[in-house]
C-alpha cells in the first residue's frame, strides 16, 4: 500500500456539488425542488419567473408558511429538513421533499438567495450563498409572509455540467412540463409561470369538478378532456379517481401519460403494466394511451423512498394495487358505447362508484373472469352510468344469453339478423338510437346511417369484427378451456422460486388448459396445454407467464396468445368488403355495435365508426359565412 493516496474528508463545498450530481441535473429539476419545498410549506399561490430556460434566473415565489430566521442558515445546510424527525416518519412520507440536500446542493453550482417571512414577524429575512465557501450571510428584507428563491447563473462555477445543458426552448419545455405535472397533483394551488418576462401558464385555484376538469383541459389540451371517460372509484382502501383517455385518442409517444400516489407523480412499471393491460386490445398497434390518474393509498402500504428521484413507488401488496388499476380501467374501457362518445365532454359527466368485481376484484385470471362477471351480470345492469344519453331502447350490456354464447362460440361467425327497422329518422329525436338509422352502404365498405347530429359512418368490416370477436371472449369465459393432454409430457428447468409460483398458481394454469406437475425442487412436467393453443411453444409460454406472475402478480400472456388466436378466427368470421347489405341488415349491425364492449376500435385499435355533425358538414360547404 506504500505511495497510496490517504483517505480524507471531502471539502463541503465539494460533497455538495458531488450530491448536485444526484438532485440537479439542469433547470426543470431545480424548479421542481423548490416548487415541492412551496408546496409542503402549505402555499396557495405559487409565481414562476424563467429567464433564458432556465439558466440565467430561476425565481419562485410562494405564500406558504415562511422560514424563521433562525433557520435560515440550516435551510441550506445538508442533511437538514423540516419533514422527518425519526425513522418511523419515513414510512409514511406525506411530504413531497425530505431528503434535505436540494437547497444545499443547488447553492453549490449557482448563486442563490433566499428570502423568507413567517406570519407574525415583523420582517423578512434574507439569506445569500455563492458556491464558493458555502458560508451563509443573513440579512434583514422587505417580503410578504411567504418565501422566494432567486436561482441565478446556474452552473457558473462547473462548466463542464453547463455546457452538457440543451438549447433554451428544450431547457423551457422539461421545466414547464414540471410545472404542469404539479399543477394537475394539486388542484388548490395557483400556478403563475413566466419566461422572459411574458405570461406562460396561468391557472387558479379549481376548488369543484368543472374548474379541475378547466385545468386539465388547459394542461392536456381541450382534445384530450373531450376524448376522455372521468373514473371514481373506492374499494379495499384504494381510491382512483380522473380521467383515462378514450383508445381513439392514443399518441404516438407516452407523452400525455399522469400518474399520481397520494399527490406524487411517479413512473412506476408495475402501474404501466397494469394500464397497458387494460389497453391491451383497443390500441391500435404501437400507440400509446392517455390519463391522468390518482390513486390515494394508505402511506403505510407505500414506500415512496426507492429511488433518489422519487419516481418509483414500492407497493406492499403490489398484486392488489396491479389488479385494481387492470380491473378498474379494462372495465371503464369496455363500458364505452356510442352514445358516450356522443355525450358531452368528460368535465360535467356523473362518476359511478362500482365495488365488488366492478371495482377490480380479478386477479390474474385478467379477462376471463372479466368477461365471466359479465356473463353473470342481469341483462340490462351496466356498470357505468351513460352521461347523458338520450336513447333509452333495450340495452343488454354486452352480454349474451349463455345458450347464445356457447353457440357463437361453436359456431364463431352469426350472420347478421334481419329485423325491420324505420329507415327515416322519427319525429321524437329522443327515441333515435345513438348511431342512427343506416339510409346507404358506400362501396360495399361503409354504412351512412342519420342520427340527431348528423351522419355516422360506420367500417363495416371492422365493427361486425369488434362484434364477433367480443362473443367469442364472452363464450369462452362461459365454457371455459378445453386442455389437450400431451402424450409426451415436456419437461422444464425453472429456478425453485418458479416451481414454487407455479404450484400457488395450479388452479389458475387449470382454468386456462395446462396442467403442470412438480418432478423436483428446480422441475416442472407440462402434461396439457389448451386445444386452441395446440401450435404454441408451449414451454416458452410456460416460462414467460412464470416470469411475469413473480414481476407483477398476474399475468396476459396466455390471454394475450388467446385473444390473438380469437381475433383472427373473428377476422376471417366478420362480414367481408363488398358484400352488399339491405337496409334491415345494416341496422342490425347498428343496434349490435350500440350493445357490444369496445366496439368503438376494431381488434387491432383502428376505429369502427365516426361522427360527422351538422356543423362539420356545414363547415365543408362553407354554409353560413
Amino acid at each position: 500500500m506504500s505511495g497510496a493516496a490517504r483517505i480524507q474528508l471531502l471539502s463541503p463545498r465539494l460533497a455538495n456539488q458531488i450530491a448536485a450530481g444526484e438532485v440537479v441535473e439542469r433547470p426543470a429539476s431545480v424548479i421542481k425542488e423548490l416548487l415541492e419545498n412551496s408546496l409542503d410549506s402549505g402555499a396557495r399561490r405559487i409565481e414562476v419567473d424563467v429567464e433564458l430556460g432556465g439558466s440565467k434566473l430561476l425565481r419562485v415565489r410562494d405564500d406558504g408558511s415562511g422560514i424563521p430566521p433562525d433557520d435560515l442558515p440550516l435551510a441550506l445546510a445538508r442533511h437538514a429538513t423540516s419533514k422527518i424527525r425519526e425513522l418511523e416518519d419515513l414510512e409514511q412520507v406525506m411530504s413531497l421533499g425530505f431528503r434535505g440536500e436540494a437547497l444545499a446542493s443547488i447553492s453549490s453550482v449557482a448563486r442563490l438567495t433566499l428570502t423568507s417571512r413567517t406570519a407574525g414577524a415583523e420582517q423578512a429575512w434574507q439569506v445569500e450563498t455563492e458556491g464558493r465557501d458555502m458560508q451563509p450571510r443573513v440579512q434583514p428584507a422587505a417580503h410578504p409572509v411567504g418565501t422566494s428563491v432567486e436561482v441565478r447563473d446556474l452552473f457558473f462555477n462547473t462548466p463542464a455540467r453547463r455546457k452538457f445543458l440543451k438549447a433554451e426552448k428544450t431547457e423551457f419545455d422539461h421545466l414547464q412540463e414540471v410545472i404542469k405535472r404539479l399543477a394537475l397533483a394539486r388542484f388548490d394551488v395557483a400556478f403563475h409561470l413566466r419566461h422572459n418576462g411574458k405570461s406562460v401558464l396561468s391557472l387558479h385555484e379549481a376548488a369543484d369538478d368543472v374548474s379541475r376538469a378547466r385545468r386539465v383541459a388547459a394542461v392536456c389540451g381541450p382534445a384530450f378532456l373531450e376524448q376522455a371517460l372521468p373514473i371514481e372509484i373506492e374499494r379495499n382502501g384504494l381510491h382512483l379517481w380522473g380521467w383515462v383517455g378514450l383508445p381513439t385518442f392514443s399518441r404516438s409517444q407516452a407523452d400525455l401519460q399522469y400518474f399520481y400516489v397520494n399527490g406524487r407523480m411517479v413512473r412506476d412499471k408495475l402501474v404501466a403494466h397494469a394500464v397497458r393491460q387494460a389497453y391491451r386490445d383497443v390500441l391500435f398497434n404501437g400507440r400509446h394511451p392517455t390519463f391522468v390518474l390518482f390513486l390515494e393509498i394508505d402511506p403505510s402500504v407505500v414506500d415512496v423512498n426507492v429511488h433518489p428521484t422519487k419516481h418509483e413507488v414500492r407497493f406492499r401488496d403490489g398484486r392488489m394495487v396491479h389488479d385494481f388499476l387492470y380491473g378498474t380501467l379494462h372495465r371503464a374501457l369496455g363500458e364505452v358505447r356510442p352514445e358516450d362518445q356522443l355525450a358531452a365532454p368528460a368535465a360535467v359527466s356523473e362518476m359511478l362508484r362500482p365495488t365488488g368485481q366492478a371495482a377490480g376484484e380479478f386477479g390474474p385470471q385478467g379477462e376471463i373472469g372479466l368477461a365471466a362477471s359479465v356473463l353473470e351480470r342481469p341483462q340490462g345492469e351496466s356498470l357505468w352510468r351513460s352521461p347523458g344519453a338520450g336513447y333509452q331502447g333495450a340495452r343488454p350490456g354486452s352480454a349474451l344469453p349463455a345458450g347464445e354464447a356457447q353457440g357463437a362460440y361453436r359456431e364463431f361467425f352469426s350472420p347478421l339478423t334481419e329485423s325491420a327497422a324505420p329507415v327515416a329518422l322519427p319525429a321524437a329525436q329522443g327515441d333515435v338510437p345513438p348511431l342512427g338509422y343506416a339510409i346507404a352502404q358506400l362501396k360495399g365498405v361503409y354504412v351512412l346511417a342519420e342520427n340527431v347530429q348528423g351522419l355516422v359512418l360506420v367500417d363495416m368490416h371492422a365493427a361486425h369484427e369488434r362484434i364477433t370477436y367480443e362473443r367469442l371472449k364472452l363464450a369462452m369465459a362461459s365454457e371455459g378451456l378445453r386442455g389437450q393432454p400431451l402424450l409426451v409430457p415436456e419437461s422444464l428447468a425453472v429456478s425453485q422460486r418458479e416451481a414454487d409460483c407455479a404450484e400457488e398458481h395450479a388452479t389458475w394454469f387449470q382454468r386456462l388448459g395446462f396442467e403442470l406437475q412438480r418432478l423436483a425442487p428446480e422441475s416442472l412436467a407440462i402434461r396439457q396445454i389448451p386445444a386452441l393453443l395446440k401450435q404454441a411453444e408451449a414451454t416458452q409460454l410456460v416460462r414467460d407467464v412464470l416470469a411475469d406472475l413473480l414481476e407483477y402478480g398476474t399475468s396476459d400472456r396466455i390471454q394475450a396468445h388467446l385473444n390473438e388466436l380469437l381475433g383472427t378466427m373473428a377476422c376471417h368470421g366478420a362480414v367481408r368488403a363488398n358484400r352488399r347489405l339491405t337496409l334491415p341488415e345494416m341496422n342490425a349491425l347498428l343496434r349490435d355495435m350500440e350493445h357490444t364492449e369496445r366496439s368503438g376500435q376494431c381488434n387491432h385499435g383502428r376505429p369502427t365508426w365516426t361522427q360527422l355533425g351538422m356543423d362539420d358538414l356545414d363547415r365543408l360547404f362553407l354554409r353560413g359565412r
